[in-house]
């Protein structure tokens, strides 16, 4: 017992709790302390803190607290770095909004200080992206172009050269600002904008895929306090936000690169060595340690250094930094980024975390999967038999994106050809822990552009968007797609196919912001169609929650009902090259006898029966009476 009251004396001694008056201790220079992550934080957190605290020689400091009671430090662990140190701080319940002060003392008597700010939280809940919304995707680089002032800065080596694919083009936060109301008109009610954090790469960096600084938002596009306008103003227009996230790697570029806090803080191997991208490794009865192992840890590609998440300071850093930017921002969900990648143990951990935190969130996840058993897998609730449990609520439907592609561009129908892929791919629902919390979608920055997938075809794009706009999920727009934008210059790579929107530049010949500029290039028309459709979406609750019958063909025709107890909505998808009657009598489980509703597009009135037609490649969307 005397030992450890010894010890307990020693760890006061070496911590400390308000040992110091703030007023008597000089401010840190630059170099004693270079960083303290997370930067700030709020009373009332369920998450414990954990401080990542960077300076020259910090790990041989004594740490302490200064300032308003109700915060104390519960332990101090060094990195194998001598510039890192780990700080647990607990912050009591009755701890009041306000400013401490780190102290850090050394042998020789000296102490310098650092202020942390832990502030009041917000207050109620949020209600995050769901089957009711549709999410409209932007890269904010290629968006619009609000403040030209940013387009370079001093100290970012990636400069502005809007002539190269893979240049950086100039959009920014500003210009997602000033262009809220056509997204919110178009009929969206959700906007996901690819990352928009530091991403200090020499080249490609305009992507945004490889963070080099997880607390800053990159200065070409803004700043954090601009970031928290965009959320607000997109709030002020209906329109929720989800971050995208990357918790697999970050950037070459990344400041801790010159320096890791721990030698296994990334994957670390002899040379260079890339993910197999095996995601079957993880369910796969017969998969070897081996593979998994390089599925896992292998780097997605050589600019992009693995996170090591078995490392729990490294998952600790990145559960925190989730939890900072929602209470910083108010955002309302996110997306991360090649899932799958990522150790599962951990990320499963990491998106309980979040939900703890804020149970109201939902987060996405990109598991680029195309078989639906495999995808079904990562999504909280699969019946697993190894027990695994991702706590991820939603995933991308990558298996449905396939089949509504592939289907889209096939004029004739048969076993496995044209609509059917698509009542297949939705046959594979059983697989599924939860349907309606999936993200349905025909194309995102990964793909090509949806204009030069269905050859610039307006009446295909029109069929594609009655499909994500009526199915079971939550749909997903990529910007331009709703007038059929194509890759600059018919050039098949990620930068040419990553356009800027017509308009968002000083100097466009057109402007597809506006209704004239929209005239003006051809593509009103298809436009109208998508914002007459995404509106009507925005006030049908049958279609966000309701469910689901469908009725196989052969004919490249698919039919559906979207049913509750009060509504019910028809869908028919004539994708072949001939008008085709609608075989009401097929449909008498849902209808008994011809039925008369209304048409959504033209909001006239439809009487639906064995002699009605439905010219070829159109889409006949009908709310019924009951």
């Amino acid at each position: 017992m005397k030992n450890l009251n010894l010890l307990l004396l020693a760890s006061l001694l070496w911590w400390g709790c308000n040992a110091f008056d703030p007023a008597t201790v000089a401010d840190a220079t630059a170099s004693q302390v270079e960083r303290v992550e997370p930067p700030c934080w709020w009373t009332g957190m369920k998450t414990a803190l954990q401080l990542m605290v960077k300076g020259e020689n910090i790990a041989a400091c004594k740490v302490s607290v200064a300032g308003l009671s109700g915060v104390s430090i519960e332990g101090v662990i060094p990195g194998d770095s001598p510039n890192y140190v780990f700080v647990n701080l607990r912050i009591s319940p009755a701890a009041r909004p306000g400013t401490r002060y780190l102290v850090f003392s050394t042998e020789d008597g000296t102490a310098f200080k650092v202020p942390y700010e832990i502030a009041a939280r917000r207050r109620g809940t949020r209600e995050s992206f769901s089957s009711k919304d549709l999410i409209y995707l932007i890269m904010p680089d290629r968006f619009a172009n609000g403040d030209p002032s940013n387009d370079t800065v001093e100290g970012l080596p990636d400069t502005l050269s809007r002539d190269r694919d893979f240049g950086r083009h100039g959009g920014d936060l500003r210009g997602m600002i000033d262009h809220l109301d056509y997204v919110a008109d178009l009929g969206a009610t959700a906007i996901w904008p690819t990352p928009l954090l530091l991403d200090n790469q020499r080249r490609a960096s305009y992507h945004g895929y490889a963070c080099c600084d997880y607390y800053r938002i990159d200065p070409r596009f803004g700043d954090n306090a601009m970031y928290r306008e965009f959320v607000d103003s997109a709030h002020a227009k209906g329109l929720k936000v989800i971050m995208d996230v990357v918790t697999n790697h970050c950037g070459t570029a990344h400041w801790w690169m010159e320096d890791l806090p721990f030698k296994d803080w990334i994957h670390v191997f002899p040379e260079y060595t890339g993910t197999n991208v095996l995601f079957s490794a993880y369910m796969d009865p017969y998969a070897s340690d081996y593979d998994r192992h390089l599925q896992e840890s292998g780097w997605f590609v050589p600019s992009m250094p693995d996170m090591n998440l078995d490392n729990p300071f490294v998952l600790k850093y990145f559960q925190q930094w989730a939890v900072w930017w929602t209470e910083y921002s108010g955002l309302d969900g996110f997306r991360v980024d090649t899932y799958p990648y990522n150790e599962p143990g951990p990320m499963s951990r990491w998106c309980a975390a979040v939900r703890r935190e804020f149970p109201w969130i939902n987060i996405v996840g990109e598991c680029w999967d195309p078989e639906p058993v495999q995808l079904a897998y990562w999504q909280s609730g699969a019946r697993n038999p190894d027990g695994f449990d991702s706590h991820l609520p939603c995933i991308m439907d990558f298996p449905l994106r396939d089949a509504l592609v592939a289907a889209l561009n096939e004029d004739e129908g048969g076993w496995g050809r044209g609509m059917s892929r698509v009542y297949g791919s939705m046959a594979h629902d059983f697989a599924y822990a939860d349907p309606q919390n999936m993200m349905i979608f025909m194309a995102n920055h990964d793909h090509s552009r949806m204009g030069d997938v269905l050859g610039h075809d307006p009446a295909r794009m029109k069929l594609g968007l009655a499909l994500i706009a009526t199915l079971r999920g939550i749909p997903q727009l990529y910007y331009g797609d709703e007038m059929l934008f194509s890759a600059d210059g018919g050039r098949d790579n990620d930068g040419a196919k990553r356009i800027d929107f017509p308009g968002g530049w000083e100097g466009d010949p057109v402007d597809y912001f506006t209704t004239e500029g929209r005239r003006e290039g051809g593509v009103a028309e298809l436009h109208d169609y998508a914002s007459r459709l995404l509106n009507w979406r925005k006030g049908a609750s049958v279609i966000h929650t309701g469910r689901t019958k469908h009725f196989m063909t052969r004919d490249n025709t698919y039919a559906y009902f979207r049913y509750n107890e009060t509504d019910i909505v028809f869908v028919f998808i004539n994708n072949s090259l001939s008008e085709v009657r609608v075989p009401w009598s097929h449909y008498a489980e849902m209808v008994s006898g011809p039925a008369s509703g209304r048409d959504v597009i033209t909001g006239a009135s439809v009487n639906l029966s064995d002699d009605t037609a439905v010219p070829a490649k159109t889409a006949l969307i009908a709310e019924l009476k009951k």
